[in-house]
């Protein structure tokens, strides 16, 4: 059996931290096949948000997410990427 798993590396440290994180998933021997999404404030330039909705779909479609950090821009209008994910599910 294999599980479809959400991944969203951030930006900052995130992208190291879920390298990290995904290793010391995949050495429990579970079988995950890694969906990668985005999320953060480099997403705004490409889609006007930094949680975009293929990513808040890919996670309802698997059920479950692995989620680095993400920078959320201070003063520009825009919630806490954490925050709204929390809303949302």
């Amino acid at each position: 059996m294999s599980y479809k798993v959400t991944l969203i590396p951030g930006d900052g440290s995130g992208p190291e931290v879920i390298a990290a994180a995904k290793r010391v998933v995949e050495a429990t021997g579970v079988a995950i096949e890694w969906e990668q999404a985005e999320a953060g404030a480099a997403m705004i330039e490409k889609y006007g948000t930094p949680l975009p909705d293929e990513t808040i779909e890919s996670i309802r479609r698997n059920g479950v997410a692995l989620k680095g950090p993400v920078t959320t821009p201070v003063g520009t209008g825009f919630r806490s990427v954490n925050v709204a994910m929390r809303k949302i599910f």
